[in-house]
């Protein structure tokens, strides 16, 4: 597959039929839809009086809730637990918010959570488009963010991040949620012009990030709030791009895997490293090590790349890259001439477990 396939709009729609790359062009108007329907979503006045929150889900529909947890930690002394497993944590209790978040409102592992929860005297909160979720939230007067959205699980995060926003200044957790998501949504639409499909490779940064990764070993490196965009890059490009990649965390990294940059070399010599940065949210001593880490690679003979944040508050920087980061694994399908939409494999593992109840 020829690098051209980055800007030949037929050849665009032949690999992607679903419009995976469409659906990430909408990312900032799902954002703008999903913030403004979640005005209206009201909660029990108890619901402040909690101590932690639990969010419940898988995939694509845990994504958002990680990307707040960094963001909630800004502001809030009340922790968030991801909680990515079959059984509830026994910390849950009657000042625990536990929110259960599914796409298709039939994941496995959120149900089972989900139902573990109901037994306990935890404040519930469902959030999904339908299926099991629903029904057994709403038969258990649990209250439900539903909403409608038709595409892939991973493609829904502005549905996914908006109404746990939402929920966290009706609960008095943060402020000023208001601004930052406007001027979030200002930065996705002008980002958008630079990177998205009709501007040309030669002028579009996310199509050349891309080209660089295409046939190499993805790496992403994060760090403080990015580290869970970083997150992001690698699951989209899992999905995406039905490649491999890994992300790391700095300075954590610096603790162990700059001592395995050389070995095995051939692997040294088709890993690319996508530094995500930003000059506000990574402490300034970490930013040091941005650098003399760049030099450790160059050594090891790794190619590195940076790409950097946009905007000044941290939902904005973080959520331009995780825009950025959408578009490079949509393009990066197309280069491999895979279409960006389907997870056969995921879909097939459902399918096994489904058997053996």
């Amino acid at each position: 597959m020829t690098p051209d396939v980055l800007d030949d709009a037929a050849a665009r729609k032949r690999i992607d039929p679903a419009g995976m790359l469409e659906s990430i062009t909408a990312l900032p108007q799902q954002c703008h839809d999903a913030w403004a329907a979640s005005q209206s979503f009201d909660l029990p006045a108890n619901y402040r009086e909690i101590d932690r929150v639990a969010v419940l889900g898988m995939g694509g529909s845990a994504i958002a809730g990680d990307l707040w947890r960094v963001l909630l930690q800004q502001e809030s002394a009340v922790p968030v637990f991801n909680v990515r497993q079959y059984d509830l944590p026994p910390f849950v209790n009657e000042r625990t918010l536990v929110i259960a978040s599914s796409y298709s409102g039939n994941t496995e592992e959120t149900l089972s959570t989900f139902e573990q929860a109901l037994r306990t005297p935890a404040k519930k909160l469902a959030m999904t488009s339908g299926g099991k979720l629903l029904t057994i939230a709403r038969a258990n007067g649990v209250p439900t963010f539903s909403y409608q959205f038709t595409g892939e699980p991973r493609a829904a995060v502005g549905w996914g991040l908006m109404p746990l926003l939402a929920v966290s200044e009706k609960l008095g957790l943060m402020r000023d949620v208001q601004r930052d998501v406007e001027e979030m949504l200002e930065v996705m639409e002008s980002l958008q012009g630079e990177i998205g499909m009709e501007m040309p490779a030669e002028r579009n940064e996310a199509k050349q990030v891309a080209r660089r990764l295409h046939e190499k070993l993805p790496v992403v490196y994060g760090a403080g709030p990015l580290t869970e965009v970083a997150h992001r890059w690698k699951t989209q490009i899992n999905e995406s791009s039905k490649a491999w990649c890994f992300y790391e965390e700095l300075p954590e990294l610096h603790h162990n895997a700059i001592v395995g940059y050389e070995l095995p070399k051939g692997i040294a010599r088709d890993t690319v490293v996508v530094f995500l940065r930003s000059e506000d949210l990574v402490h300034r001593r970490v930013l040091l090590r941005y650098g003399f880490t760049e030099r450790l690679l160059h050594g090891a003979g790794v190619e590195s790349l940076t790409v950097a944040a946009r905007g000044k508050s941290a939902l904005a920087q973080m959520m331009s890259l995780v825009i950025f980061g959408d578009y490079v694994s949509g393009y990066l399908g197309l280069l491999y001439g895979v279409d960006p939409s389907p997870t056969d494999v995921i879909a097939g593992l459902r399918a096994f477990l489904a058997a053996q109840k």
